[in-house]
């Protein structure tokens, strides 16, 4: 088969790199891709918002299916006019994407399916936003609808903050995606990621992970895209796996078939385990970044003929099988993210970095200047390592982190601790 994948990032690389090793794989392209990805696959210049350049493309390669990373294409409804086409795409519609492109829509289709999830309320204008906000006291959360790269959420721990992310939020501060927001009771409880793989009547676990978003070591500072993850996450035992699937992901799925939008993809819920049990934070239509790139790695089965059953509708008999060990990436960022950085700085001793026992180096924001990898973008590198415990993939990681000679950037140094902290238990 003739494969695309859309997208630039260490997911795509980490999805490339999998099924690169599919038999099913005769040519793999990837569009734009970056440094990395050019090692698995033929990286193709297109502009991935233009839907008629990729269906030329994809008519004009012969492509067989086509796999999209990010949310952006998918909320746009890239697979929509790449299926009127003709063109085998794996990922949702435009109208089942809402899951990720309106978080009013997924609080509002979890009301009507008793899907567990914080109290909330839709808003429109900053007045009656803010006397709720008032109301409620804080802690509070307040988030902006639509898509907002990973930036659109503000966890108040004052009234006045969560004013002030009112304020930026209407007044244009994340761009269009504030129209409308939501404000929700704050949860209390550990995060997870949960991913599982639908084709719009059933759904299959993949794997549980967890990510840390702050850019400071014990999770300081502002957010960013992901400082690094880890899987399995220690606190998704088997019966909370089964307790997410039958009281969030199913239910989901049901909801959008019954609405006549079958989801087929991957679902990626964002959770927070309570003492109550798994609740929903969020939803996301797409592999997460950096969770996919561990998930990749501790990963059996080929993960091709998977994609293409939640393509075709034909999950119901699939089985996925993972590798008992564990996996943790460490997310390299040129200085001064997530605020502002330079591009074009020199990387060096990726070679050898990646001859470690155990690890795989996946670009992110790379592309190949001469003979040189130079960092071009905020997250520019993810460097995973698979262990038998989350301890010895985080020792085999760093040791990678530390043969890289890249002095205009940096990384946590604390990625799995609270993993870590529980196998010392």
């Amino acid at each position: 088969m003739n494969i695309l994948i859309l997208g630039s990032g260490g997911r795509e690389h980490a999805l490339a790199w999998k099924i690169a090793g599919s038999p099913l794989t005769t040519k793999l392209y990837c569009a734009p891709g970056n440094a990395g990805i050019a090692q698995e696959a033929e990286c193709v210049a297109l502009d991935i918002a233009d839907h008629a350049a990729v269906i030329a493309f994809c008519k004009e390669a012969k492509i067989d299916f086509v796999i999209v990373g990010p949310e952006v294409p998918l909320v746009a409804g890239i697979v929509d006019d790449l299926e009127a086409a003709g063109i085998k795409t794996f990922g949702p519609t435009k109208w089942a994407a809402r899951l990720e492109g309106s978080k009013g829509f997924t609080k509002d289709l979890c009301k009507a399916n008793n899907i567990p999830t914080a109290a909330y309320e839709r808003f429109k204008r900053a007045t009656p936003a803010k006397e709720y906000v008032r109301s409620k006291g804080a802690p509070i959360v307040v988030k902006a609808d639509g898509l907002a790269a990973g930036k659109g959420v503000v966890v108040a721990s004052t009234v006045r903050e969560a004013e002030d992310a009112i304020d930026m939020m209407f007044g244009g501060g994340l761009g269009a995606s504030a129209w409308e927001i939501v404000i929700e009771d704050c949860m209390v409880g550990e995060e997870a990621s949960f991913f599982a793989l639908c084709d719009g009547e059933t759904a299959i676990q993949l794997a549980s992970a967890q990510d840390h978003k702050r850019v400071g070591d014990g999770d300081t500072g502002p957010n960013t895209g992901g400082m690094g993850a880890y899987t399995p996450a220690p606190i998704m035992t088997p019966e909370m796996n089964k307790r997410v699937m039958d009281e969030i992901i199913f239910p989901t799925v049901a909801a959008l078939k019954k609405a006549g939008a079958p989801f087929k993809g991957v679902l990626f819920a964002g959770l927070m385990i309570t003492k109550d049990g798994p609740q929903l934070i969020e939803y996301n239509v797409r592999f997460g970044d950096p969770e996919t790139q561990v998930i990749m790695l501790r990963l059996m089965s080929d993960l091709l003929p998977a994609l293409i059953a939640s393509r075709d509708g034909q999950l119901k008999n699939f089985d996925l099988r993972l590798y008992p060990d564990a996996a943790l990436t460490v997310v390299m960022a040129a200085n001064g993210y997530p605020g502002s950085y330079a591009k074009g700085t020199i990387i060096e001793g990726l070679d050898v970095a990646a001859q470690a026992e155990g690890v795989e180096i996946f670009h992110a924001g790379t592309k190949k200047d001469g003979d040189h990898i130079v960092a071009n973008g905020g997250r520019v590198l993810n460097v995973c390592a698979r262990g038998k415990t989350v301890a010895e993939a985080q020792q085999r990681a760093y040791a990678a982190v530390d043969k890289i000679n890249w002095p205009e950037g940096f990384c946590r140094r604390d990625i799995g601790w609270q993993a870590i902290a529980r196998e010392r238990q």
